[in-house]
């Protein structure tokens, strides 16, 4: 295979077959299943979920995402199990054991070791008629019919299943549980995405300057309290209320029209029903209003008062965008 075109239809061969194997898989969904998740959504316990060769990095995601998404879970590998690691099922915990052929030695020695312990067991196989399959209480089929590798040796479409099977298990019991956006941020506190989930306005604009003038405020003041306050922006104010907002842009349009403005005043060339956001709105709602309205600034309102301003530039230092 040499050429680019090869190696394009190569890449789509194994896309596609691989996303006709998930197609099937929803097809083997059955009742064992729907038990499997309210065995786990029920258990006291935690989620120890195990596999062997690549089986086991499948479980490790599975973890991860479980973990993500409020359903306490722990990896461990098959291998590691049988010689010492079994300590690390507790009474309560649910065992998801996850294997294509469900008839690796590992497991044939691990799996009457779980049942011996009165845990109740998952299993995620290819092959329900296998020692794995006809030992575990429910069996999660994730069968496929063929690797992608060309010598049907890789784990590639299988591995894929069992994630896909893994993905389905976590999502169900999200549902189950009501896990909402707070759940989420809180146990993603970190990174941008951690950050669109929690993080509002006024912890950004608390920061920042406030600058303002008063409607009949001299351009030189306006000019000053812009550049002073560093956001390309001043607000204007009477009597404690936002009645307009005077930017850059504004600045450059009114030299465009006069040469001399000496009698104009704040009021004169402000845009008047500024858009304005609450303190309390989410940080990602800035940014879409924002996009919306095609401005880089957003006036910060507290119960009718003026209490800010919000810059499109925090936004994007905060990685909200």
């Amino acid at each position: 295979m040499n050429s680019k075109a090869e190696i394009i239809n190569v890449a789509k061969q194994t896309i596609e077959m691989e996303a006709n194997a998930i197609l099937h898989l929803s097809t083997l969904i059955d009742d064992n299943f729907a038990d499997a998740v309210n065995l786990i959504y029920n258990s006291k316990g935690r989620v120890v979920i195990t596999g062997i060769g690549k089986s086991a990095i499948i479980a490790s995601k599975i973890v991860a995402t479980l973990n993500s998404t409020g359903t306490p879970a722990i990896f461990m590998h098959a291998a590691d199990a049988i010689h010492g690691d079994l300590g690390l099922i507790l009474e309560d915990d649910v065992v998801i054991c996850i294997s294509k052929s469900g008839n690796t030695p590992e497991i044939k020695v691990l799996v009457p070791l779980i049942k011996s312990a009165h845990n109740k067991m998952i299993a995620i196989t290819g092959n329900k008629d296998s020692f794995l399959g006809l030992q575990a209480d429910f069996v999660l089929n994730a069968y496929v019919e063929k690797e992608a590798c060309p010598n049907n040796l890789a784990p590639t479409t299988s591995t894929t299943a069992q994630l896909v099977i893994g993905d389905a298990l976590a999502i169900c019991l999200l549902e189950k549980r009501g896990f909402s956006s707070k759940d989420f941020a809180k146990y993603h506190p970190g990174g941008s995405l951690g950050k669109k989930l929690y993080l509002r306005v006024h912890n950004i604009s608390s920061i920042n300057q406030r600058p303002q003038v008063d409607a009949n405020a001299s351009i030189k003041e306006v000019i000053v309290e812009i550049s002073e306050k560093l956001l390309g922006v001043t607000a204007v104010i009477e009597n404690d209320k936002i009645i307009g907002v005077i930017t850059d842009g504004d600045l450059r349009r009114m030299l465009s029209k006069t040469d001399d403005f000496s009698s104009l005043t704040a009021k004169d060339i402000m845009s008047e029903n500024p858009k304005r956001i609450s303190p309390e709105a989410m940080a990602v709602d800035a940014k879409e209003l924002m996009e919306d309205f095609g401005i880089t600034q957003l006036l910060v309102e507290d119960n009718g008062k003026y209490a800010g301003v919000i810059h499109l530039h925090d936004l994007v230092k905060e990685g909200i965008i």
